[in-house]
């Protein structure tokens, strides 16, 4: 499986599926056509293009209601949910964050904001979306053992790395990869910092991307 974060909290999985987390791509085109569209919360910065897209859809159940009434094949879930679409296993966590859809004339409540586990080809990806630090991210890498967690270290609408290294220890996942930093000058942050502290003090291992930058999991 190659993974590709395209900016934000944008991030594609590309395996037996080519699935897109938070279709919001600020610095490049989107690379392909995903089979999946999979969204965290209804915010603008993350619902993004989806509506464009018009493919399978998995989200918030408040949020797959708006985007089935555009015409776009979604998928309703909510907390602690899991469902297979075309071979891949999405399970939503809860995340502690709000969620209003932007997009639609003055807004309207988006449900609760979520992250996900997904599974694919024998990987488990874990995208907390946008988040504090909670307790429960250590069920989260207990229950779920993911191989990769995607982790918002922007500061001001999530956390940032200070409470990001904790979410690290709880979840233990061997991989880290940032997200949701430095896309504007409000969520600045050195990543580089991050992965220093990451590396010297456990045994896990933070990979930096740049914007279209892939990973290949060995």
């Amino acid at each position: 499986m190659i993974l590709t974060w395209l900016g934000h909290s944008c991030v594609l999985l590309e395996g037996s599926r080519k699935v897109l987390i938070d279709p919001f791509i600020p610095e490049l085109p989107l690379p392909t056509t995903p089979d999946i569209v999979a969204v965290t919360h209804a915010h603008a910065d993350h619902l993004g293009v989806t509506t464009r897209l018009g493919v399978k859809t998995v989200a918030m159940n408040e949020i797959a209601r708006y985007l089935k009434g555009r015409g776009v094949p979604a998928e309703p879930m909510n907390i602690g949910g899991t469902i297979e679409v075309d071979g891949v296993g999405f399970t939503m966590t809860m995340a502690t964050h709000s969620s209003w859809l932007e997009e639609a004339g003055p807004g309207m409540y988006g449900g609760v904001a979520a992250g996900f586990i997904i599974r694919m080809d024998g990987r488990v990806i874990y995208h907390a979306g946008d988040t504090g630090l909670f307790g429960d991210m250590r069920l989260i890498g207990e229950m779920y053992a993911p191989d990769v967690a995607l982790l918002p270290i922007g500061g001001r609408y999530t956390m940032g790395p200070r409470e990001a290294m904790m979410a690290v220890e709880f979840i233990g996942a061997p991989v880290v990869i940032p997200i949701h930093y430095n896309t504007n000058p409000l969520i600045m942050q050195d990543a580089e910092e991050f992965r220093r502290i990451i590396e010297r003090t456990t045994d896990l291992k933070v990979i930096i991307l740049a914007p279209g930058e892939p990973y290949q999991f060995s």
